[in-house]
């Protein structure tokens, strides 16, 4: 089964927008919302009390951004930062002591959980949605998301190493660390080639396989947590000593973009 890396990624944030779906049609009997980091800004007076017998509608997953529908023209927003999770319990169980919102209702609670509190709510009343929601990039899997888009967006980005581009939230919503790194080796494209010197077959390449990646990431780990492909490089990224799924060199680590970057040498040629 996939273990949880730091930060989730599209996939790991569809799964958890779908853990709430048992409260959909449902209405919140109380909420329990303390003032925390992961609430700033929010009015929490204002959340408390249009939740408040408020009926959960709908949801959607944008990236790593989320967004619950509720009636009264209310709008919660989540990003699940480095520990955050969603999650249910019995509708009596305690508040526990990560637990950073609790939505109680006649047989559940939806409980947003972060211990390190890196995560955020948003929160909105408004018969549209909020701004923020709207302002999002397409998403990889959308129509919007073209070879010409993505293609621009690496060359405004040249001189920046092709790896740093990928996590670029304006241009790959979603993408992370390990995504980043799968998407690179599928397409054999070194992580510190510049992003204006892929060529115009990598970038090909590159759009082919950061689509067909996701729509297989969110049929699996997105769906029930399952894991990926085995002769995918997210199986070996992460161990000491790991070998490349295509060609079994031994693969190389180092620190680029800011992130612990994995790649394969052999197939991976700068």
């Amino acid at each position: 089964m996939v273990t949880l890396k730091p930060m989730p990624e599209l996939a790991e944030v569809e799964y958890f927008r779908k853990q709430w779906n048992v409260g959909l049609a449902r209405k919140i009997s109380t909420v329990d919302a303390p003032a925390n980091r992961v609430l700033r800004g929010v009015d929490l007076p204002l959340l408390r009390r249009t939740l408040t017998r408020a009926t959960l509608l709908d949801s959607a997953a944008h990236g790593k951004q989320m967004l619950f529908r509720f009636s009264k023209n209310a709008w919660l927003g989540v990003h699940l930062g480095m520990t955050g999770k969603l999650h249910i319990t019995k509708n009596d169980a305690p508040t526990a002591k990560h637990d950073r919102l609790v939505l109680r209702q006649k047989e559940h609670s939806l409980v947003f959980t972060d211990p390190r509190q890196f995560g955020r709510i948003l929160f909105d009343v408004n018969r549209e949605a909020p701004a923020w929601w709207r302002r999002l990039p397409p998403q990889i899997l959308s129509p919007q998301f073209t070879l010409e888009r993505m293609g621009a967006f690496l060359k405004r980005h040249g001189r920046a190493p092709i790896k740093a581009v990928l996590l670029l939230q304006a241009g790959f919503p979603g993408v992370g660390n390990w995504m980043a790194d799968e998407i690179l080796w599928q397409a054999r494209v070194h992580p510190r080639k510049s992003a204006g010197a892929v060529t115009q077959a990598d970038v090909r390449k590159l759009y082919s396989r950061t689509r067909s990646m996701t729509r297989v990431a969110l049929r699996t780990i997105g769906n029930d947590w399952t894991d990926p492909p085995k002769n995918w490089l997210f199986h070996r990224r992460w161990r000491r000593g790991g070998i490349c799924p295509r060609d079994k060199s031994p693969l190389r680590h180092a620190t680029i973009g800011g992130r612990t970057t994995c790649w394969c040498p052999t197939c991976q040629k700068k």
